[in-house]
């Protein structure tokens, strides 16, 4: 069974990728939450078909399109005892004030959320380079 939700009109199209963010205050009252609200916060996913169905939409105040959705693979940087294909990995950001690391923006940065579990879908053969001593992998994960 696929993953559905809504999107507004222009967002609804096959390719379109974007992170789901949860909910917003105003969509606690909303009749069609419950085909909205499936998603998991942090996560990234695509469009992978439109259906002819169309909603109204109170958050973004115009119409939304019902969506069929798959998780997208990200990249992030993982412990390299955790960098197992099929295994489960908690990522988030590690302290690091490195900015000129070449990693910083998938471990350390704004593009990774708060403590999430991840399968890990790849992982990278070679040490991701870490300018304050950490043995850590690329992996891309859903």
């Amino acid at each position: 069974m696929a993953d559905i939700t809504l999107l507004s009109t222009a967002q609804a199209a096959p390719g379109f990728t974007f992170t789901y963010q949860g909910g917003a205050p105003i969509c606690r009252t909303c009749p069609y939450r419950h085909a909205c609200l499936t998603l998991d916060p942090g996560r990234r996913y695509e469009v992978t078909k439109v259906r002819a169905v169309t909603h109204p939409c109170a958050l973004q105040e115009t119409d939304a399109k019902v969506v069929e959705v798959k998780p997208v693979p990200r990249q992030f940087v993982v412990e390299s005892r955790g960098a197992v294909v099929g295994a489960s990995v908690e990522v988030s950001r590690f302290s690091c004030a490195r900015l000129d690391c070449p990693n910083w923006s998938i471990c350390a940065g704004p593009l990774v959320g708060p403590k999430q579990r991840f399968r890990v879908e790849r992982v990278a053969p070679e040490l991701a380079e870490c300018r304050i001593g950490r043995t850590l992998r690329t992996v891309e994960a859903i």
